[in-house]
């Protein structure tokens, strides 16, 4: 199943080029009061909501999906994980004095990097990449994009696929410069993600996705998931060593190597197999 939240809020399945509109299953949702549980709504429901949508996508009205607005498919994560220098041989790269800022390589035997990207970073296609400093370098980084499905900490590696609700594209957009990560990466629209989600029963195998990146129909990066350092399983089993993982929470796995800056007036154009193909707007912000 593939799963979208477009124009205003509304709920889709995604079948083919059409989306189909399920939004009135959201009121199988229990309403809530303050303060709310940690996570998103939607997933954290999910077996309340998925026999609804099922009746529904029969009935429901079908748009071509290239005629909605694509907003991010989670809208309430408590955290977005990023996993930084997640590539094999990253030792034998050579340093790009525009990207690295002295921070260096990893060995290939050093633990997972991880930082946090603000839940206020959240964008999706539709909304576009607003950028703030248009005088620096910003990069994006495509990453395949984990969403947490269940409540878990110190998940066990062999059972981390099992908190996995499903996958979506992610646009790791990042402003270079001295600042720490995460001051960087959590400008307003740099967590870019869907343009779904795709169920972790539509996906077989999250550590065989092939991945592409272009800017203006230029090639920056073609890669596949094998070829990150360490695996799904591995990476969601460190980050519940660290934090809580709730449902809606984003992990953004890491890039193969190829960076390139962007500019207002670029396009940005993410494939992955088995999810699809995420076209993303730059603009400056205003």
């Amino acid at each position: 199943m593939r799963v979208c939240r477009f124009d205003d809020d509304r709920l889709g399945i995604v079948d083919g080029d059409a989306v189909i509109d399920v939004s009135t299953a959201l009121e199988t949702i229990p309403a809530r009061r303050w303060p709310h549980p940690p996570g998103d709504a939607l997933i954290a429901n999910w077996a309340l909501v998925r026999p609804e949508i099922e009746r529904l996508v029969a009935t429901g009205s079908r748009r071509p999906v290239n005629c909605v607005a694509l907003k991010s498919p989670i809208a309430n994560p408590t955290k977005i994980i990023g996993i930084a220098k997640n590539r094999k041989n990253l030792a034998q790269e050579a340093a790009d004095p525009g990207v690295a800022f002295g921070t260096g390589g990893r060995r290939d035997d050093d633990p997972i990097q991880m930082f946090i990207k603000a839940p206020s970073a959240l964008a999706g296609p539709s909304d576009g990449v607003a950028l703030r400093f248009t005088g620096r370098r910003n990069d994006p980084e495509a990453e395949l994009t984990v969403v947490i499905g269940k409540t878990g900490s110190f998940i066990e590696r062999e059972q981390a696929l099992d908190h996995v609700f499903g996958y979506c594209i992610g646009l790791d957009m990042t402003l270079r410069g001295p600042e720490f990560p995460s001051v960087r990466k959590s400008i307003d629209s740099y967590a870019l993600l869907g343009p779904w989600i795709v169920t972790r029963d539509e996906l077989a195998d999250p550590d065989n996705v092939a991945t592409s990146l272009s800017i203006n129909g230029e090639a920056v990066q073609t890669a596949n998931t094998r070829d990150l350092a360490f695996d799904i399983r591995t990476i969601i089993a460190h980050a519940s060593t660290y934090f809580t993982l709730h449902p809606g929470d984003a992990i953004m796995v890491g890039t193969p190597a190829g960076f390139a800056p962007v500019k207002p007036g670029d396009a940005m154009v993410a494939q992955f197999s088995s999810i699809g193909r995420m076209e993303v707007r730059v603009r400056a912000y205003v």
